[in-house]
């Protein structure tokens, strides 16, 4: 198969290759799908760049993506054959991943993807969409509340941002540019501050009377934590914190959280327990099917130019997400 790899951690440039590699066979409870497209996520890049080291002779990188099932293993109901699907965490603790024609894996880790949906669409799933459900889950009911979620045109704050509103709640973002505020507001998210003009506390107070937002969606705690301090975070709110730009230990204003009795909640959407998966799973497949969540495809690059996409990606040149296509 037609697959791309590296076999040591570096800029993409140095280190991607493409080219032929073992076609993968399945085993009892595996399905193998035949990839139309892979998503390229900044996890993605941040793996091969170095963030986690190269444990095998070589890695197929990406761990989302969409195609049909093209073979099962015993154990697995063979209705499943044909079936369109996209996967989740297809390259993590394991060196194969979906930049490749063919993957192999869990048939639970391939999950049906309704006909409406388009195979690039459905690379857009996996992490993004999954860390965004489970996010806007530890806030608790939103019914009815205001939901800062930052950086609501990354892949991650895009669906928290669509899912925390389908939920009720009032949304506002923050964004890096005009045309990201005006992305998000064509798609039904008018809400939108430039976090680069700075004051994004004192114009969170103002859209909340004063009050505060009552939970948080946050790509970047390193920064996003002082908007307690600052008073933007309502009483017994909850701050959900998916990632950090920064790997230095973070030092928080205990006692402006502890006053207010809110909450943090950190957590790494990898390691989900298979409950808390299962209903990220369920409730993204009942919103697909209804058409109610929008996919942003920012850019389709062929497999064969797989460097010029993780450049696109680490660059943040490109406006929503970056997908390779499978031949």
């Amino acid at each position: 198969m037609l697959a791309v790899w590296y076999e040591k951690n570096g800029p993409a440039a140095d280190v991607l290759h493409v080219g032929a590699r073992p076609t993968p066979q399945v085993g009892g409870g595996e399905v193998r799908v035949r990839l139309h497209a892979s998503g390229v996520n900044p996890s993605d890049t941040k793996s091969r760049a170095g963030s986690r080291a190269v444990r095998w002779d070589y890695i197929i990188p990406h761990s989302d993506g969409a195609g049909v099932i093209d073979q099962v293993g015993e154990g697995v109901p063979a209705d499943r054959l044909g079936e369109r699907v996209w996967v989740w965490n297809g390259q993590w603790q394991r060196p194969l991943g979906t930049a490749a024609q063919y993957i192999v894996l869990p048939a639970a880790q391939a999950v049906a993807l309704p006909q409406p949906v388009g195979f690039e669409e459905g690379a857009c799933l996996g992490i993004p969409a999954m860390t965004a459900f489970h996010a806007v889950r530890l806030l608790g009911d939103v019914q009815g509340k205001s939901v800062l979620v930052t950086g609501g045109a990354s892949g991650v704050g895009f669906y928290a941002a669509q899912m925390a509103q389908l939920q009720g709640a009032t949304v506002i973002t923050t964004v890096g540019s005009a045309e990201k505020a005006a992305f998000l507001a064509r798609a039904g998210l008018p809400d939108a501050i430039l976090y680069k003009e700075g004051g994004v506390a004192a114009q969170v107070l103002d859209r909340t009377a004063g009050r505060g937002v009552d939970g948080v969606v946050d790509l970047d705690f390193s920064s996003t934590h002082e908007l307690v301090s600052q008073g933007a975070v309502a009483a017994h709110a909850c701050v959900v914190a998916y990632g950090s730009n920064h790997r230095e230990p973070v030092m928080l204003d205990f006692w402006a959280w502890l006053s207010r009795s809110i909450r943090l909640c950190p957590f790494l959407v990898y390691e989900l327990r298979p409950d808390e998966r299962r209903a990220a799973i369920d409730a993204i497949g009942q919103w697909l099917q209804n058409g109610q969540l929008q996919h942003r495809v920012g850019k389709v690059w062929p497999l064969s130019d797989v460097v010029q996409a993780h450049e696109a990606v680490e660059s943040g040149s490109v406006l929503g997400r970056v997908v390779l296509a499978c031949p």
